[in-house]
């Protein structure tokens, strides 16, 4: 995998997404197509997460979450950021 192909996407999900599983969910997710970043809830009830990896495998860790069983996600604001080179992916 070459540095061109990386992306880092800065996501906030809205909805069902506290409370549900949606941190352990998108660990999983994100485990499973090689990407890193991290995940965590914000005091307005949403979950911000930043995602960095391929943008094929990106977008398939986000179908998955969008499977997840109690979670409902409403709406996502997606904004491209720069690569930061992360190894992991880690709940916060």
């Amino acid at each position: 995998m070459t540095e061109k192909n990386i992306v880092r996407k800065h996501i906030v999900f809205y909805g069902r997404v506290q409370g549900v599983g949606f941190r352990y969910t998108a660990k999983y997710a994100a485990e499973s197509y090689d990407v890193s970043g991290w995940v965590k809830n914000l005091y307005d009830g949403s979950v911000e997460m930043e995602a960095e990896g391929r943008e094929a495998d990106i977008d398939a860790m986000l179908t998955l979450i969008g499977q997840g069983r109690y979670i409902d996600i409403e709406d996502i604001s997606v904004k491209d950021i720069p690569p930061e080179g992360d190894r992991y992916f880690r709940i916060r």
